[in-house]
């Protein structure tokens, strides 16, 4: 299945696996890789040595590419694209922040540069940045959101519209009929996150896979917008902050409230009540924990019978 993505990343289906925080550690990069796909660290949640750690262990279970997703907003940037650099990835994903100061400076050095963005405006600054690739990215995705919340469905072809070079389609994703949708709208592959935190390669705490597992339609929601809009599974901490928002709280109470270390006490800690658990809407039909190589081949089963149903309309 060549195109433009599979020849950027050299890899075999246009696939990515999503760089999650607290999700994405080297044993699941490795695993997507291995099955042909793309695998990503997520090194939103690793400091600068644990990352260095993870891109080692990476290197070791697989000979096949893989990146790193760098959110622009990390302290410490400037110390984690060197280590990239240092340790020989050639492939990052860049988001959460403007690409421009690092973009150049990347691909100076030999490395593939792709952007995650939630709207068109976004799209277009990121080609302007000189990026390679656009990862656009709708808002029921699980995680940090764009504020506009422009879905999947209507984002992709938006941004296809305008856009010139390769664009992934991200939230929402996690079948094979959702990868053709995607393709046929305009994107040339498809970014995946929820679904791979349910497989058994994930670096999510087993409690909270099972959360992911049983999560129905309407069990995820997203709220602090007046922070940074956050999609997460409706829990006790959920409930805490929808009885502040009774009281019009300030930014400054909801980051009281929020305090530090959630997403680590929910989802790499299993702390399913005080934790900030964050999926996607399609955790909905995320019925089991699979092995990686399985969650693949399961999607490119489907993607192919998909296609052979839409020729026959």
């Amino acid at each position: 299945m060549s195109n433009k993505i599979t020849k950027l990343f050299n890899i075999q289906y246009p696939i990515i696996q999503a760089g999650m925080i607290w999700n994405s550690g080297w044993r699941l990069a490795s695993a997507s890789s291995n099955a042909g796909i793309l695998g990503l660290l997520g090194a939103g949640s690793m400091y600068p040595d644990v990352l260095r750690e993870h891109i080692q262990k990476c290197k070791k279970a697989t000979d096949k590419p893989f990146g790193v997703n760098v959110p622009m907003l990390y302290p410490n940037v400037e110390e984690i694209m060197n280590i990239i650099v240092e340790e020989g990835v050639k492939i990052v994903f860049t988001s959460a922040g403007n690409p421009k100061p690092w973009t150049s400076w990347l691909q100076e050095r030999g490395i593939t540069v792709a952007h995650v963005v939630s709207s068109v405006k976004f799209a277009l600054k990121a080609q302007d940045a000189g990026v390679d690739a656009v990862v656009a990215e709708g808002f029921e995705a699980g995680g940090h959101n764009g504020r506009d919340e422009t879905t999947t469905l209507t984002l992709i072809p938006m941004v296809r519209e305008q856009l010139t070079i390769p664009l992934i389609a991200a939230g929402g994703i996690a079948t094979g009929k959702a990868m053709l949708a995607t393709m046929i709208l305009g994107a040339d592959a498809v970014q995946v996150g929820s679904r791979f935190v349910a497989s058994e390669e994930s670096s999510a705490h087993q409690a909270f896979k099972q959360v992911v597992v049983d999560v129905k339609e309407g069990d995820t929601q997203l709220t602090l917008k007046e922070l940074a809009p956050v999609r997460l599974v409706k829990n006790k901490f959920y409930d805490e902050i929808q009885e502040l928002y009774k009281s019009s709280p300030s930014p400054e109470q909801l980051k009281e409230l929020l305090g530090r270390a959630r997403a680590k006490r929910g989802m790499f800690e299993g702390d399913l009540e005080d934790g900030e658990l964050e999926i996607g809407q399609i955790a909905g039909l995320i019925h089991d924990i699979k092995p990686v190589a399985e969650i693949v081949r399961d999607m490119l089963k489907e993607f192919d019978l998909a296609k052979q149903e839409v020729a026959t309309f």
